[in-house]
């Protein structure tokens, strides 16, 4: 044996392996801040309820999250681009209201199946001619439109809460596959198309441009409007799947404007590392947020905690990942 070659491998191997271990570590401080939220959520988990690491109970945090996962995806293609959606709410109150207020039983149940896909599709339309050929401020058109939306809901129902949501419809949260929901079916496929398409599809390369800088995009040919009218369009469908499934999950309609849904689906994709124009958590950042959330709240509600006490601690965490995003600018 070549005693002096072998010793020669053993010190070009160690740099190697230690090259390895810097870039491991890289990669894993270089992950979304929703990462580390579920991954510490999941450590202490154990010492606040067995009932939260039974794997049945996953399941169900999975079909209870969702409606918010879908919204999440809406939310995070128009942030991809510089632009923002409040509409959300509008969208959510909307098609709920229209699903459980009878007001489409005499139609055949795709009519109902449909109406919050296309109610979604239309406002998502309409935001997306504001704000890219219009040019107005995406945080008061997309508001505007939702409160439009909002007070056409209290104007039909004159303040008074719908009925019950079709019986038929809540199969997409009831049915599973092997335990696992309609519902959380539909978000996973629709998470793959979109992974899909911003690998392999020109869509995906023209949200990049337009997110990276969205002057330079434009010099460059890229459609810049257009795409920022996708964006806002490919949202509004997306938000109005969320509602459908939103509305499948309840038993009873209501008129609130959900606001909830939208806070936390502006904050589960930020969290999941999508910000104005930034691009670090794809499409499963996103996702791992919406998991942590639910657990989050979960956790929270076995402690007794109310919907104050969740707000704050919400906002808590999303400074922290504001924290995080500006340490890594600054190392930048």
């Amino acid at each position: 044996m070549d005693f002096s070659m072998t010793t020669s491998d053993s010190k070009t191997e160690a740099p190697s392996r230690s090259l390895r271990g810097k870039s491991a570590i890289s990669w894993i401080l270089g992950l979304p801040p929703a990462y580390y939220v579920l991954a510490i959520l999941v450590a202490v988990a154990p010492a606040v309820s067995a009932t939260l690491i039974n794997p049945n109970y996953w399941f169900v945090i999975l079909k209870q999250s969702a409606p918010l996962g879908i919204a999440v995806l809406a939310q995070s293609l128009v942030m991809r681009v510089r632009s923002i959606d409040l509409s959300v709410s509008g969208i959510f109150a909307f098609a709920i209201y229209l699903a459980s207020s009878g007001q489409l039983n005499n139609y055949p149940p795709l009519m109902t199946v449909l109406m919050p896909v296309v109610i979604g599709l239309a406002v998502g339309g309409v935001n997306g001619i504001l704000v890219a050929y219009v040019r107005a401020s995406a945080v008061i058109s997309t508001l505007s439109v939702s409160a439009i939306l909002i007070g056409i809901v209290q104007y039909m129902s004159a303040g008074r809460a719908p009925g019950s949501t079709p019986s038929w419809l809540r199969i997409l949260t009831s049915g599973n596959i092997h335990g696992l929901s309609y519902s959380v079916v539909l978000w996973i496929v629709i998470a793959a198309l979109i992974s899909i398409a911003f690998r392999f599809l020109i869509v995906g390369r023209y949200f990049r441009a337009v997110g990276d800088n969205p002057r330079a995009a434009e010099t460059t040919g890229i459609p810049l409007a257009r795409t920022i009218f996708v964006s806002h369009t490919l949202a509004g469908a997306l938000t109005g799947i969320a509602a459908l499934v939103q509305v499948s999950a309840l038993a009873v309609g209501t008129i609130k404007p959900g606001f909830d849904t939208f806070m936390n689906a502006l904050a589960a994709t930020i969290l999941g590392g999508v910000t104005f124009g930034v691009d670090r958590g794809g499409v499963a950042g996103p996702f791992v947020a919406v998991v942590a959330f639910s657990f989050l709240f979960a956790m929270l509600t076995v402690f007794g905690i109310q919907e104050p006490g969740k707000l704050i601690v919400q906002g808590v965490i999303i400074a922290f990942a504001a924290i995080i995003y500006g340490a890594r600018a600054g190392r930048v």
